[in-house]
């Protein structure tokens, strides 16, 4: 242990290690799956839902980043400039997780010694978001008010978003 500091230098780094391992397993870019990902469906010839789901290691704002993405791509893909979003939901999921407490007793000659270790309850929180899309083909220089750029939207989100490698 370091004098003064009260933390060794091999706790330091196991708690580095420990956080570049979990920011690894946080969900990439990627077609929706079981560990989350984007998904985009045509609801009318001119409205897409854009669906993104992450794991209890991904942030709301990565989630978030993802929708916009996808939106830029797909109104890209449809042939369009402009999007504008129609409605957005919270699409998060909570989940408990709850470990049991444990003791363990031991006899030495006629002492008994007891371990106890406390249960505990962990709230895990998988983000999502739900947009529906209006895709729009404006006249170049045509800015209109609530109306999102998707090639600035790719230009300026999209080296934010970890992709899958």
């Amino acid at each position: 242990m370091l004098a003064g500091r009260g933390i060794s230098d091999m706790h330091i780094l196991g708690i580095v290690a420990l956080a570049v391992t979990l920011g690894g397993c946080a969900t990439k870019y990627q077609e929706m799956g079981f560990t989350g990902g984007v998904a985009a469906q045509q609801i009318t010839a001119d409205t897409w839902r854009i669906q993104s789901r992450g794991n209890a290691y991904t942030g709301a704002s990565t989630v978030q980043d993802y929708v916009l993405l996808k939106a830029a791509e797909t109104t890209q893909a449809a042939g369009g400039t402009h999007f504008q979003i129609i409605s957005a939901a919270d699409a998060s999921r909570a989940s408990t997780l709850v470990t049991p407490g444990s003791s363990t007793t031991t006899f030495v000659g006629n002492q008994a010694f007891t371990n106890t270790t406390p249960g505990s309850v962990d709230t895990v929180i998988k983000p999502g978001q739900d947009v529906y899309i209006r895709v729009l083909k404006l006249p170049p220089g045509a800015a209109a008010q609530g109306v999102y750029s998707a090639p600035e939207i790719i230009q300026f989100t999209g080296p934010r978003v970890q992709r899958p490698s």
